[in-house]
């Protein structure tokens, strides 16, 4: 079932709510409606299989929106020695590039060198990288003299410069990404409801049957029968996992230990003219050791990231003081004109579910897994965690790959999603060419459907360049929104490029959101929350 060339399917959620209270018995229960639950939504949906998700949030609310908005092998993982990583990665860019071209696309990288040694070493790493890809390299390495290399970056500090080198990766939007995700699970069939939480867990005979859930808006409740469960909540996967094993082997038994130890990834957004270039700079080794990304944006531009330990589990995690001064002293040394706390226009944190071996304390970030891992508990549940965007979708498949070996499900057709379109991706846009991430967000933001959009009313009204209100109701009708936060931060990207920009557009996204839903837009809870991405 596919609605490619039909009027979307809609998101109502009294619709969504009818059929979770509706009695049947899933073949996959998923909790967590992030990058990882949503690909395997979609790979169990697209093997015929019976699927119900639930997110406590929504959908790429926490980790899945506030990545650095890369689809790439990991060149640092290469310097690390980890070349079955950065093998998947790059074939997985090359899947992800071809399935939603309009959503994720090639981005070519300077690296400026300072030093008479660094081309080389660096060029013939890289020169690796392009080995590594193959046939799905985007292009080649170039080694670059310093009139090049300021051609490519006109912004970048002149005095010292050697020269630099250039290679090829991949940018994405990662929530809209999400969002697409999730409607292609539903077009084939798949249920997925936000706001709908994971209370708890049921078991038949010490093996997990299905799930409990509360609907947050109403604080309905609903049980949900399925024959496999799969945790899939990024840096929250401990909790359920905690409460299965108490459940499982008695209150006074020894619950799980924690297999996940967060780090924490701060972002700055400043404008285009820092950079004023349509190529990303990257910088491998920065003063404690992480790269350092300066990326063009939807017409901003992204300075990050850090790697640093946290212990809580915040849904809001705020930047520390020092990596604040950290990303604008770096950039400083490598930008002519430095950015300053006045310039950054937002500021978002994620969180990386970083995978902790037995006993490890969780103090150095940079040491510890950057791949999946895929646990089934005593009583049947499956939990995944780790990983990046980049492959979720292998994530996905081997999940889906585990739950069969432990005779959890039967899928009726084998995998599909490497060659899977995703909703809007044939053809790519009206004119049939994609436009660059690097512009301003607008109507190619929906690739083939914004025919769709354009055909609602307040099309030709603009709330911002690159916001109108088509596009809001788009949102709450077929994009699962329902809150102002849900618009402004996930659907459009506007929290994230221009936090007070946002927060004066909160009203009259509000007052849309009210008519199209009749459910209270949290206008002013949404205020308080962007004030965090304000320096």
């Amino acid at each position: 079932m596919t609605t490619e060339n039909t009027e979307p399917l809609a998101t109502i959620r009294a619709d969504l709510t009818a059929r979770l209270s509706q009695p049947s018995c899933y073949d996959i229960a998923i909790v967590g409606g992030g990058a990882t639950g949503l690909g395997v939504a979609l790979d169990a949906a697209t093997r015929g299989l019976r699927v119900v998700l639930v997110e406590s949030h929504d959908f790429a609310k926490g980790t899945s929106s506030r990545s650095t908005k890369l689809v790439h092998g990991g060149v640092r993982y290469l310097a690390q020695g980890n070349i079955a990583l950065v093998r998947e990665a790059l074939h997985e860019r090359t899947l992800l590039l071809n399935n939603a071209p309009y959503l994720a696309q090639p981005l070519p990288f300077v690296m400026p060198t300072y030093r008479w040694w660094e081309a080389g070493f660096y060029g013939v790493g890289l020169k690796i990288y392009d080995v590594l890809a193959g046939r799905a390299g985007l292009g080649k390495t170039e080694l670059l003299g310093r009139k090049e290399t300021l051609a490519y970056l006109p912004t970048l500090r002149a005095q010292g410069l050697q020269g630099g080198v250039k290679y090829w990766d991949g940018q994405f939007n990662d929530a809209r990404l999400a969002i697409v995700l999730a409607r292609t699970a539903a077009s084939h069939g798949a249920l997925l409801v936000n706001y709908c939480r994971a209370a708890g867990l049921t078991y038949d005979n010490g093996k997990v049957s299905g799930l409990l859930c509360e609907d947050q808006l109403t604080g309905k409740s609903y049980q949900l029968q399925s024959r496999c469960v799969v945790n899939a909540t990024g840096v929250w996967v401990d909790e359920l996992r905690q409460k299965d094993g108490l459940a499982v082997q008695g209150e006074h038994s020894q619950v799980a230990q924690p297999m996940v130890a967060p780090s924490q990834g701060v972002h700055m957004v400043v404008d285009r003219d820092f950079l004023a270039a349509d190529v990303a700079m990257m910088v491998p080794k920065t003063a404690d050791g992480r790269v350092l990304f300066a990326v063009p944006w939807l017409g901003k531009v992204i300075l990050g990231t850090t790697d640093t330990p946290r212990h809580d589990l915040a849904r809001e995690p705020m930047a520390f003081e020092e990596e604040i001064e950290f990303i604008l002293s770096e950039s400083a040394k490598y930008l002519r004109r430095a950015p300053t706390r006045a310039d950054v226009k937002s500021i978002w944190v994620g969180l990386r579910p970083l995978v902790k071996p037995p006993q490890d304390e969780g103090n150095n970030t940079k040491g510890l897994s950057r791949e999946h891992t895929i646990l089934v508990s005593r009583s049947g549940m499956v939990t995944v965690t780790g990983g990046k965007w980049t492959t979720y979708r292998a994530m996905a498949e081997d999940v889906i790959g585990q739950c069969v070996e432990h005779h959890l499900i039967t899928p009726t057709q084998a995998g599909v999603t490497k060659n899977l379109h995703l909703l809007g991706s044939s053809p790519v846009s009206a004119s049939g060419t994609a436009r660059p991430l690097s512009e301003s967000p607008g109507w190619h933001s929906y690739g083939s459907e914004q025919t769709f959009v354009q055909a609602l009313p307040g099309a030709a009204e603009a709330l911002c360049p690159g916001l109108t209100t088509a596009m809001v109701r788009f949102a709450a009708r077929h994009e699962y929104a329902l809150t102002v936060e849900d618009v402004l931060a996930r659907r459009s990207r506007l929290l994230f490029l221009d936090a007070r920009l946002a927060i004066e557009l909160a009203p009259r996204v509000g007052a849309i959101l009210l008519e199209e839903t009749q459910k209270d837009p949290k206008i002013q809870e949404f205020k308080l929350l962007a004030a965090n991405y304000l320096l």
